[in-house]
């Protein structure tokens, strides 16, 4: 079962994965791609110092054809699922079709709450601090075509604290996205790679 990447920035959870399959910690997988829409982030050259394919398609390599593009890089690779790790741009019609049910992305709250169009980073701190809610967290779901309303594979609770801020709580969320995401693949490997 091969795993590819999408990622726009470090790539954390990617890098967690991969280092767990190289490790064995997480069987059955092997790694595929990472496709970046910005060559200059962290994940690129980490990519390369570590001997992955990586490779850079966006809107400015390929004008009017990137989700084309990002398809046939995945079918390329010989991909079964694609893992988003902070990947900022809406997955293509294209890409969703050859991949149905199986691009998952992680988001930091614990959805249905806090989701939507918009919604991402600091942002969603920022709204749960805001909505006092007494605690926050990350989900793993499986993508559609409307943002962050897939089915939820996996969740897990961080409490909010009275003192918290936005930075404090987005740090104790990101801390558990990379194993967060680790089981909810190995979920997705048990219920016979489905939801």
């Amino acid at each position: 079962m091969k795993i590819s990447f999408l990622a726009s920035h470090g790539g954390s959870s990617a890098r967690q994965i991969i280092s767990a399959i190289k490790a064995q910690t997480l069987k059955g997988f092997e790694i595929g791609i990472l496709i970046t829409n910005n060559k200059t982030t962290a994940i690129y050259p980490w990519c390369l110092e570590n001997g992955l394919e990586v490779v850079h398609i966006s809107a400015e390599t390929h004008p009017g054809t990137e989700d084309a593009a990002i398809k046939q890089a995945l079918l390329m690779a010989g991909t079964d699922i694609v893992v988003l790790s902070g990947y900022m741009k809406k997955i293509g019609n294209e890409t969703l079709a050859a991949f149905n049910n199986k691009i998952l992305n992680i988001h930091p709250s614990l959805l249905p709450k806090h989701g939507g169009h918009k919604m991402y980073g600091d942002y969603v701190h920022a709204a749960v601090l805001s909505a006092a809610d007494m605690e926050s967290g990350a989900s793993v779901q499986v993508i559609n075509a409307d943002y962050d309303a897939g089915p939820v594979l996996l969740q897990q609770r961080v409490p909010v604290l009275a003192d918290d801020t936005v930075a404090s709580l987005g740090e104790r969320v990101r801390a558990e996205e990379g194993d967060l995401y680790i089981n909810a693949l190995k979920k997705w490997q048990a219920n016979n790679f489905s939801i």
